[in-house]
């Protein structure tokens, strides 16, 4: 990924775009903190994450039995 300050990207804007569609997400910094991403980046980091149950019930793995009973006591044996 290519980081460029905000100043290069103004002057080079269109070099940046075209980058970003054709090779990797462009970097621009403000103050030399990130502050864009692509939009291909954008939309993969706000797709819903499926939970952990629904990872379970769709894995590779049909044949694997996993005891998912929650264990009903207060509390755990304490051996002293």
């Amino acid at each position: 990924m290519q980081q460029w300050s905000l100043q290069d990207a103004k002057a080079r804007f269109s070099e940046v775009v075209r980058l970003a569609g054709e090779q990797d997400p462009q970097e621009i910094t403000f103050r030399d903190n990130p502050t864009v991403v692509s939009i291909t980046e954008y939309r993969r980091l706000i797709q819903p994450k499926p939970s952990f149950v629904d990872l379970i019930r769709h894995s590779n793995l049909p044949e694997v039995e996993i005891d998912l009973k929650r264990e009903q006591t207060l509390c755990g044996e304490i051996e002293f």
